[in-house]
């Protein structure tokens, strides 16, 4: 039945469905850290919160419902699922993302990684010609935004998972600028999906999260890692984030509304010579 409903629909009932305790509509923050179990490893699915908890759980199966992934991981932070993903790689391994790229994220790679062993290649071109420029055989994961942070380049999803792809490489796109809403990586051919659940997907700059998701052959070792590392969100931020999923459908439809009307303001005005908008016809003015 899932796969019939609307999006909006999923996003407010998708691992939300009534309480079995209590009949209660909202899922409830389980504000514990242990469960208790009948005997010895004889539990009720849960048995320690940094392991699972159920108002976690019930986060990460609507974001893997909207991004159409096998499951969802949810982390402490953006940067806690991106290092969880990188985690995931040996040294002397190689990444290769595209130059314009979140701060935090190139902060991990050059200033985290690299002394860990982990290469990193940037392309200034964010074409498939670009990023092949900078693939080798060592290339074991792409790293791409689309739109980018800052600039809000557009990457074409498919060509550079194909791309990927084709040198035994998967495909890890951060799709916080965009949500779910508005595209879905992994239908375009990639492997892994990363948000900063902080911005659109909370919605509401009262919230600090992460998430990853995809197969659940790649998640093993990043939910391995969650669980190892311990990043993960506490039962009242998981509520937070689920109660801001409930309005991200009218909320980027009015995004997306109020930014073009802006981007094609500022675009007349002789005051600005660039205006950076993936939906004008010519994003500057000359």
């Amino acid at each position: 039945m899932e796969h019939r409903m609307q999006f909006s629909t999923r996003a407010i009932h998708v691992g939300q469905q009534a309480d079995p305790a209590t009949g209660a509509t909202v899922v409830p923050i389980y504000a514990t850290s242990t469960f208790t179990q009948e005997a010895p490893g004889k539990h009720k699915g849960y048995e320690y919160s940094r392991t699972g908890n159920p108002t976690r759980t019930a986060l990460e199966t609507c974001l893997a419902s909207l991004e159409e992934g096998e499951r969802g991981l949810a982390f402490a932070s953006g940067s806690a699922a991106t290092t969880a993903v990188l985690a995931t790689l040996q040294p002397g391994d190689e990444v290769a993302a595209s130059a314009d790229l979140y701060g935090g994220t190139y902060r991990l790679l050059e200033r985290v990684f690299r002394q860990w062993g982990l290469n990193a290649h940037y392309t200034e071109d964010p074409s498939p010609d670009g990023f092949k420029k900078i693939l080798t055989p060592k290339t074991r994961l792409v790293w791409i935004e689309t739109p980018t942070n800052p600039l809000l380049q557009i990457v074409d999803i498919a060509a550079i998972a194909e791309l990927a792809h084709e040198h035994g490489a998967i495909l890890a796109v951060d799709n916080t600028f965009a949500s779910p809403y508005l595209q879905r990586p992994i239908r375009l051919g990639a492997d892994i999906v990363v948000h900063s659940t902080t911005k659109y997907l909370g919605g509401h700059s009262d919230v600090v999260g992460g998430a990853v998701i995809g197969s659940k052959r790649l998640l093993e070792p990043i939910a391995f890692y969650q669980n190892a590392a311990g990043a993960i969100p506490g039962p009242f931020d998981a509520w937070l984030t689920l109660r801001g999923l409930k309005t991200l459908t009218v909320r980027m439809e009015r995004h997306c509304q109020n930014a073009e009307q802006l981007a094609r303001w500022l675009s007349g005005h002789p005051a600005v010579e660039h205006v950076y908008y993936p939906r004008l016809e010519r994003p500057s003015r000359t």
